[in-house]
């Protein structure tokens, strides 16, 4: 298999659309293709990062406690996580375009109504919509790239989609932190809502459509169970899928908890914080490029994988040491060091993760894209209100929620995924093994 997608067999074209299909010859995507789907792949980190350093606000004015604050989070990543298992399956029967923009559509509604909800309650509500219709830029983004390339191609697009989507963790703490110097928290939504119209309006016009007619899947909810059964029955895809999801439980801990941690533990200001999230996130963008420019094609992906896990539970160990005071009291310095590492060590986790999964299928990217999607939101939602059950005055909770993630991330990537087994593996660094998932979506 060539690194691009082989050609169509003729027959399997379909009626030029607004903006034209893609076809064999146009495969090689340029900037502006990036961009979007970086853009897409972005939704969850926009809509989330910009809000952080809002969140002690949020809890005075709307007279909240933490914990119910942090569901606002929550009820965005759990919302995220299940509409991906609804838009996945519809993008394989309908194509990629009528879904994605009509996701787009409500996620816009839903952003301007956060900004002017009256009470947690109502936000939390608005955020579960918000993070409903959010997932169909996340699932999506990822099926456009299945659709478009495979091996090491697809982990090389991956690492740069890193780069474009990394970006909105650096730039949305820091424009959160400058937005609550001239307004309130409220003032937040309000430029979320004008940033994605931005992206929808060019998604609308210059996103082609990436799956043809005859690629396409019949049926109902029924063939979509199904189909979503066969993926999980593949015990690799199922180890890559849990791995990345429960590593990126791990990120979420830090997510919800940093702001406090930061902020009300070691006494930082609402900029200090936006920018040591912003430095974390730049070694997450470093990392990244490393994986898709000098790692994927020369290491096997699996190698890659089970490095960037093992970086993760050592940085995890050494701040739960840190929080719960082994080292004496440690001040912002290390434990914003360790941080450095764990966020960092993601941009080799995550996209090899991702990429080793869709490897095993490719008849159902859709599909494969909701069910690697909500592992990693629900995994998330769940980590999410623990780290702050200890109160706003201690970082343990988060540790521990980092530490629990990363060592069940590492169990599933050994004990289900054997990358030792050459049977399950890749070979050359990106060449899919046969799997029964992928035969069974070749007879669908």
């Amino acid at each position: 298999m060539p690194e691009h997608a082989a050609a169509r067999t003729p027959g399997t074209e379909h009626a030029p659309l607004t903006p034209p299909p893609v076809t064999a010859a146009g495969r090689r995507t340029g900037l502006l293709t990036v961009l979007m789907l970086g853009g897409l792949t972005a939704t969850p980190p926009l809509a989330m990062d910009m809000y952080l350093p809002s969140l002690p606000e949020v809890t005075r004015v709307l007279h909240a406690p933490a914990a119910t604050v942090q569901l606002t989070l929550t009820a965005c990543l759990a919302g995220m996580a299940l509409g991906q298992l609804v838009v996945g399956p519809m993008s394989d029967r309908w194509g990629r375009r009528r879904p994605l923009l009509a996701g787009l559509a409500v996620y816009l509604l839903a952003t301007a109504l956060c900004a002017v909800a009256p009470d947690v309650g109502v936000l939390v509500a608005f955020r579960l919509v918000q993070g409903l219709a959010g997932a169909a830029g996340i699932v999506i983004a990822r099926a456009v790239v299945r659709d478009l390339y495979d091996g090491v191609a697809m982990a090389r697009f991956f690492s740069t989609l890193m780069l474009v989507s990394g970006t909105a963790p650096i730039v949305a703490p820091l424009v959160g932190g400058q937005i609550l110097r001239v307004t309130d928290w409220r003032g937040v939504f309000v430029v979320l809502t004008v940033v994605g119209t931005a992206l929808a309006a060019v998604v609308w016009w210059k996103l082609p459509e990436t799956l043809p007619p005859g690629d396409r899947h019949g049926g109902g909810v029924g063939p979509a169970l199904r189909t979503m059964r066969t993926l999980l029955a593949d015990p690799p895809f199922t180890g890559y899928m849990l791995a990345g999801g429960f590593a990126f439980a791990a990120l979420f801990a830090y997510v919800a908890a940093s702001p406090f941690v930061v902020q009300e533990i070691y006494g930082a200001s609402p900029q200090t914080f936006s920018l040591l999230f912003g430095l974390n996130s730049v070694g997450l963008v470093i990392t990244g490029q490393v994986n898709g420019r000098i790692l994927v094609g020369r290491v096997s992906l699996e190698k890659v994988l089970g490095a960037g896990l093992t970086v993760i539970v050592l940085a995890a160990a050494a701040l739960l040491l840190m929080a719960s005071g082994a080292f004496g009291e440690a001040g912002l310095v290390p434990v914003a060091a360790a941080l450095f590492v764990l966020m960092s060590a993601m941009g080799i986790t995550l996209p090899n993760a991702q990429t080793l999964a869709l490897l095993r299928t490719r008849h159902a990217a859709g599909s494969a894209s909701a069910l690697l999607g909500t592992c990693s939101f629900l995994v998330g939602a769940v980590a999410s209100p623990l780290v702050g059950i200890a109160g706003e005055r201690t970082a343990v909770p988060m540790a521990i929620v980092q530490l629990a993630g990363s060592l069940v991330a590492a169990a599933c990537f050994v004990g289900m995924c054997r990358p030792w087994n050459t049977r399950t593996g890749t070979e050359g660094g990106g060449t899919p093994r046969s799997s029964e998932a992928e035969r069974v979506g070749e007879e669908n």
